[in-house]
């Protein structure tokens, strides 16, 4: 019998050929012995590596997994709205596919889900030593902008564990095209009063290929679209376009100016 409700687990893909199938078989092993029903999304935002051929060859063995594949590259906001829109299952959980945790702290996550009757839970990292002081300084200051400008108490935003219901993607609408999107998806869920939690994991940095995230060109785009959506983000309107439709639900609960707990 199925301990928790129906989970899609999504992971964008950009020139990661060593890390798919590893990703896909850690996810075999966890997703169920949690749910009987489950589906894994892997979006390739037009790699040019053999992403595409490694997950053409796992669809093929695999009948939970499903690919969707970018003719150009759209970047970390445009494949995380892909994935989040072609989820279909009650919970919706989001992951760099290089596992930058253990898979299996999706246990304790849907645990707390469930007893704090929470929309969303954000993971955050407990040591981050491993990735240098110059990612470590990016980072803080990072993280202590989006508190202050948002008026919110999340701890890691841009880490990517995070586990949400499909209510909260059918109420708000997505801009960003780049890293500026987990802030956007966060601040947004908690602007609009839904319930956010954090839960600490420990953290396994990537050990194949090169993170981009860093680099100075990432990091200019996302200080843009952060001055550009800063309104939307702090005062989210009713969404034209929802991640995921229907358009409108039924919150949990709405709280005026609710923060984020953890």
């Amino acid at each position: 019998m199925a301990k928790y409700p129906s989970i899609s687990l999504f992971f964008p893909a950009w020139n990661e050929e060593d890390y798919v199938e590893r990703a896909v078989s850690r996810a075999l092993e966890v997703l169920p012995k949690l749910t009987d029903d489950f589906e894994i999304i892997v979006v390739n935002d037009a790699s040019t590596d053999r992403t595409q051929e490694v997950c053409d060859a796992l669809a093929a063995k695999v009948p939970q997994l499903r690919v969707i594949t970018h003719p150009v590259n759209l970047k970390l906001g445009g494949a995380m709205r892909t994935g989040l829109a072609a989820s279909t299952k009650d919970l919706v959980l989001y992951s760099d596919i290089d596992l930058p945790w253990d898979m299996r702290e999706l246990e304790r996550a849907l645990h707390l889900m469930n007893y704090l009757e929470a929309d969303m839970i954000c993971a955050f990292r407990f040591d981050r030593t491993s990735e240098g002081p110059k990612r470590i300084v990016y980072s803080f200051v990072y993280n202590l902008l989006i508190r202050a400008l948002f008026d919110i108490q999340i701890k890691d935003v841009n880490f990517s564990f995070k586990l949400m219901h499909r209510r909260v993607l059918e109420s708000m609408e997505l801009k960003s095209q780049g890293s500026f999107i987990d802030a956007e998806l966060v601040v947004k869920a908690i602007r609009k009063g839904f319930r956010v939690f954090q839960m600490g994991v420990d953290y396994f940095p990537r050990t194949r290929g090169i993170s981009t995230l860093a680099s100075p060109s990432v990091i200019l785009k996302m200080v843009k679209e952060l001055v550009n959506l800063y309104p939307e983000t702090r005062s989210p309107p009713p969404p034209s376009k929802p991640v995921r439709l229907p358009p409108s639900v039924q919150q949990l609960r709405s709280v005026p100016g609710h923060a984020g707990r953890g």
